[in-house]
């Protein structure tokens, strides 16, 4: 097997006739585009320019080609070259300056690589750029400030789950450049394991992808990708990034560097983040909320006119404070846990002294998340087609300490092992139809380590699925398609826990230790599902697009959802699981009209998502009509199954005007209704039960951005923008056992600036960017914002309850490029 697998990545190059190259430089109306990309469409094959706009692309077979020259603000530009065997042709290239970003291409979603506007699955993209842009503490929280319909449920500053159109947790898939994102994505309390200063560009599909991606994308997919090597060849390059906000202190430094030569591509980087407690009006410093991260990414690889390789590792280590919001009921002053159970006298904890609010040291409270992955990615142009392959492996190690009196003794320890497996092969083009099919699946292992809660079992996962996916286009007209069948096997053996005398807690413990009890009974259980899609786009002129799209998406329950019964300490809650669920299928239809011209980019898209079998949270009550509590100072939810239905919009409108061709005013527009569709369930629990959880409000963002023209001084891309954020009172939430409540409404108001220190040459030498968010500290909570939920008083002497969203912000970012 190894044998033929080298052979099938060497054959192309023995069999590869002898090459032209192509030379020259690009520009635009006055001056060379430094660092501009150039591609050969249908290849692998491509280059990047040097600071004065010079390429050279070697290695381009004979015959006809299309080049792809494309740069950050600029329109892509194809152009068809007549390539003859030995050559070296020179050639004159212009670029168009456009910050227009509907004809952008994306890969995430498609079975081929496809233009925004043509795709009928509604994507959305972010460029490193537009990250920079905006102050952050992690690449979710980034992307929700720029892609319309992707919210985030948050836990303080550096923990976000995204969620899309309102479903989120494992309906939500997060690559990090295709390959599946496995952490314990289940916890509210965990993000995502990613360095932020890595990634160079977001793309985001709205709506069920599970035709490609399989179980637990059935509400869409968030994709992380990493940046290749850039810059001139047989040259070390990269950059040189520090940052600091206010609000928290925090402190992030990141090394880059990247080397390519003949093809071979290599890159590195390192990054390290950390902060102290962070800070509103209303709460003052918020207790235990800081952080301390430590990220480390290599990639090596070739690239060729036969294809590409590329192998990944990376590792991420993250000590993250774990807040509780117990407080004084009086002075609303921070407390801290000092016992445990009886001896945990919750009303009267010692108040936190302010110098631990500012401190960098990670209180004893707190988790460690580290997270390694080894994965490969390969591309061959093969038989006239394409063949991409992707196999990985990952290890999430998880460990929560909540034991103020042991508090080396982890709580939760749980390690997780994945081997992901992603096969396709894209077919040659026969009469305009191209075909896709593919394989893809993961096995998994999930084992406690030395802890003491145990609120999910063991458990071993199997997982694999089979698509074919079509696409015609019939002139203006692009339909389509395809099919998925896709198959889940769950299993563990009956896990007992006993009293541990070493520790004091209660740990694993085998079926015949002394006072064992059974916590998980034995599971075996296998999930199937199909899942369809057909949708087309219409290009009415070359500024008007129609597009729609049907969709059926799948997922298997997660194991908390059929298996939870215990703790989660980091979350504070008792989590009770349904052994009998059965999967989620959903049918989602989408219909958008997008607009596109030099100075106007608007869209439209509605959507509406019919989900058998929902599955979600709410609180347990007891007979009596009371919360159950189960593990004091914990409450407990038990996942539940109905029927839901989902619908709303997003919508957006980028004027950029002729007269004044530096400014840009840039909106968007994002609304979700979520509602429980069992009419049995709304008779037996009335209007309380009416709305499904975790749904965001109306939301609207405006960005009035003006970028000054280009002169012959040293300063380039100099900007000045204010935005303004809008989140309108929620007043559709799931009530029932006091779950949610109703979330205020707010408006944000941001400002920032930024501009490129360049070399006489036209070289970039140094980019900041400052940004201020929050510009007049206004006091506010998120719906989705879980802190909002932290209480332990039933009155505040305020009026005000749990613990509010961060207050004014200011950031300080420069990146050195060399």
């Amino acid at each position: 097997m190894i044998k033929f697998l080298l052979l099938l990545l060497l054959l192309p190059s023995l069999l590869m006739a002898q090459t032209a190259t192509l030379t020259g430089t690009v520009r635009d109306a006055r001056q060379p585009v430094p660092f501009a990309s150039v591609a050969v469409r249908g290849t692998t094959l491509g280059t990047t320019a040097d600071a004065s706009g010079h390429f050279v692309l070697r290695e381009v077979p004979p015959g006809t080609v299309v080049l792809q020259i494309s740069a950050v603000g600029y329109s892509t530009l194809s152009k068809e070259v007549n390539v003859t065997e030995s050559q070296t042709l020179e050639l004159p290239l212009t670029l168009t300056a456009t910050p227009a970003a509907l004809n952008e291409v994306v890969v995430t979603g498609v079975s081929r690589a496809t233009e925004i506007r043509r795709s009928p699955v509604p994507i959305a993209t972010l460029s490193r750029r537009e990250i920079s842009l905006n102050a952050n503490t992690n690449v979710i929280d980034a992307a929700v400030r720029g892609i319309p319909g992707l919210s985030a449920v948050t836990t303080g500053p550096n923990v976000s789950k995204p969620f899309i159109r309102g479903l989120g947790y494992n309906r939500v898939l997060t690559l990090y450049n295709g390959l599946r994102q496995e952490g314990q994505q289940w916890g509210d309390e965990h993000g995502v394991e990613v360095d932020g200063y890595d990634i160079e560009r977001v793309e985001v599909v709205k709506g069920p992808a599970s035709l490609l991606y399989g179980s637990d994308a059935v509400a869409g997919v968030v994709n992380l990708l990493p940046a290749l090597p850039s810059g001139p060849e047989g040259r070390v390059g990269g950059e040189v990034l520090n940052e600091y906000q206010t609000n928290n202190g925090l402190i992030g430094n990141s090394l880059g560097l990247n080397y390519q030569k003949n093809g071979f591509q290599t890159s590195f980087r390192a990054s390290h983040r950390l902060a102290h407690d962070y800070r509103n009006r209303v709460d003052g410093l918020v207790y235990n909320t800081g952080f301390r991260e430590l990220t480390l990414t290599g990639m090596a690889g070739v690239r060729k006119s036969w294809g590409e390789s590329h192998w990944y590792l990376t590792l991420y280590d993250n000590q993250q404070e774990i807040p509780d919001g117990s407080r004084d009921s009086l002075s609303r002053r921070f407390t801290r846990q000092v016992g445990e159970g009886v001896n945990d006298d919750i009303k009267n904890r010692p108040l936190v002294q302010d110098n631990e609010l500012n401190d960098y040291a990670i209180a004893p409270l707190h988790q460690r998340i580290r997270h390694y992955r080894v994965f490969t990615k390969t591309r061959l142009l093969l038989g006239g087609g394409e063949l991409h392959l992707l196999l990985g492996a990952q290890q999430n190690n998880r460990e929560e300490y909540n034991h103020p009196t042991v508090p080396a003794q982890a709580g939760l320890a749980l390690r997780l092992n994945t081997f992901t497996y992603d096969v396709r092969y894209h077919l040659p083009t026969w009469q305009g139809l191209g075909i896709s099919l593919g394989s893809n699946g993961m096995g998994q292992q999930n084992r406690h380590q030395n802890a003491t809660d145990f609120p999910i079992p063991n458990y071993d996962l199997l997982d694999a699925g089979g698509f074919m996916l079509l696409k015609k286009p019939l002139g203006k007209l692009e339909l389509s398609g395809g099919l998925r069948y896709d198959t889940r096997l769950v299993t563990w053996s009956g896990f007992y826990v006993a009293p541990n005398t070493e520790t004091g807690f209660e740990g694993q413990a085998s079926a015949g230790t002394v006072g064992a009890k059974l916590q998980f009974p034995s599971f075996r259980k296998q999930y199937n599902g199909v899942s369809a899609s057909l949708g087309g786009s219409y290009a009415a002129s070359d500024k008007l697009t129609f597009r729609a799209n049907l969709a059926r998406g799948y997922r298997a329950p997660n194991i908390p959802e059929i298996g939870s019964n215990g703790l989660d300490p980091g979350a504070h809650i008792v989590y009770l699981g349904n052994r009998e669920f059965t999967p989620e299928f959903s049918w989602q239809q989408d219909m958008g009209v997008l607009w596109h011209s030099a100075t106007l980019d608007a869209s439209v898209e509605v959507f509406h998502n019919y989900v058998q079998n929902f599955i979600y949270q709410g609180r347990l009550l007891g007979p009596d009509g009371q919360p159950v509590v189960i593990v004091p100072g914990n409450v407990t939810y038990q996942f539940q199954q109905s029927a839901a239905r989902l619908y709303g919009l997003e919508a957006s409108l980028n004027w950029r005007p002729a007269a004044l061709p530096w400014l840009a005013f840039n909106n968007n527009l994002a609304f979700v209704n979520g509602q429980n569709a069992d009419a049995a369930r709304q008779r037996e629990e009335g209007d309380a039960a009416r709305y499904l959880p975790l749904i965001p409000p109306l939301r609207t963002r405006h960005e009035l951005r003006a970028t000054l023209p280009a002169t012959d001084g040293r300063l380039r891309a100099t900007y000045l923008r204010t935005t303004l954020d809008v989140s309108a009172r929620q007043d559709r939430f799931y009530a029932l056992d006091n779950t949610e409540t109703a979330t205020a409404g707010y408006a944000l108001v941001g400002l920032g600036a930024g501009t490129t220190w360049t070399s006489r040459t036209g070289r970039p030498v140094a980019q900041l960017f400052v940004q201020v968010d929050n510009l007049f500290d206004t006091a506010y909570q998120a719906h989705l914002n879980r802190l909002k939920y932290f209480e332990y008083h039933a009155g505040s002497a305020t009026g005000r309850s749990g613990i509010y969203n961060p207050g004014r912000n200011v950031s300080v970012k420069l990146v050195v490029p060399f």
